[in-house]
């Protein structure tokens, strides 16, 4: 360990308390909750074993590791939060302040020592609060990667209309994955209800082009190989004109206009018979 490394360590060491009230005075203001000072306390308390190790230029050593995963907290907490990576990353770089007046009180009177005491301290917390940034992108990666998959099983969900009828009301564009999901779930739904027919609506979808067609037609193969059928509504005029300028071949599929229009014929095709009464 160097001479200047084990004077900031020695100094860190005896102040580490004021510096932790400090930063988070700094970063906060006097409002900060104790959620925030925990945080403070967590990842000063790593940092100092980091910079003290004989590995402490370098930064994926052993050493490191405590005091990274102390900020990949931080940042997923700040993240769950609705915090930006900015503020964040303002966050742990506010602990410059207090040890740049600390190390300025310990070494007023020798210049050259506090200029090289600042820019290695300097690093150190630099190199923090880019790991910081790079954890929270992770994690907020990770979250909207999470939320899409929510979202997207919201926005396909497999409702039970009477026994032995299941319908799939479609909204947005279909891709590959959503068509993956929807053909899972689906198919899934047929073996647990023991349905016969599936109505898949597709009211709620802005355009059909090829790739659509394709993927609506490799679900209608999922569904019959299942040992049921499948009909196809909400089919707008606009659509169907698309559809035949592309000379996409439904012939194979039922279609129909409407969700009433497919019920009313899969309540037919299972045998049953409404009337009107008075």
């Amino acid at each position: 360990m160097s001479t200047n490394q084990q004077f900031l360590v020695e100094v860190l060491e005896r102040e580490k308390s004021s510096l932790v009230d400090n930063w988070v005075l700094a970063a906060s203001g006097p409002q900060a909750t104790a959620k925030v000072r925990s945080e403070a306390a967590e990842i000063f308390a790593a940092f100092l074993p980091a910079i003290q190790s004989t590995d402490a230029q370098n930064s994926g050593s052993a050493a490191w590791q405590p005091v990274k995963s102390a900020l990949e907290r931080l940042s997923a907490s700040r993240a769950a939060q609705g915090s930006t990576a900015g503020s964040t990353s303002a966050f742990v770089l506010a602990l410059k302040q207090p040890i740049f007046e600390a190390l300025q009180r310990e070494l007023a009177s020798d210049s050259q020592a506090l200029v090289d005491s600042i820019a290695s301290i300097s690093l150190y917390i630099d190199a923090l609060a880019q790991w910081t940034v790079d954890a929270y992108q992770r994690t907020r990666e990770q979250l909207i990667t999470r939320q899409q998959a929510e979202l997207l099983e919201l926005s396909t969900p497999v409702i039970k209309l009477w026994d032995g009828v299941l319908a799939v009301p479609m909204i947005g564009t279909l891709d590959s994955s959503r068509t993956q999901m929807v053909m899972e779930t689906l198919l899934q739904r047929i073996v647990e209800t023991e349905s016969s027919l599936t109505i898949i609506d597709i009211t709620g979808v802005p355009t059909v082009d090829t790739l659509v067609a394709q993927h609506l037609l490799k679900t209608v193969t999922a569904i019959r190989l299942m040992g049921a059928d499948c009909i196809i509504c909400g089919i707008r005029p606009q659509i169907a004109q698309t559809i035949v300028h592309l000379g996409i071949d439904l012939n194979s599929v039922t279609t129909k206009a409407t969700l009433a229009d497919a019920l009313a014929l899969a309540m037919k095709r299972n045998g049953y018979v409404f009337t009107k009464t008075k």
